[in-house]
């Protein structure tokens, strides 16, 4: 794992957090019980298996 060798400034690292962003999840439409929903694409197989029920 790479280790800073000295201290970064405050304004250094506030900028470089400063370039994180998140992205939305892209949504996979999924037939459930007969009613379409639309989930994030990693959880298409839980939603599948019933290991996560769809809010309504």
């Amino acid at each position: 794992m790479a280790v800073p060798k000295r201290k970064m400034s405050r304004s250094n690292t506030r900028h470089r957090r400063a370039q994180w962003k998140a992205s939305t999840p892209d949504l996979v439409p999924v037939f459930l019980d007969g009613r379409r929903h639309l989930v994030p694409r990693n959880l298409v197989r839980a939603y599948e298996r019933g290991l996560i029920s769809p809010a309504d």
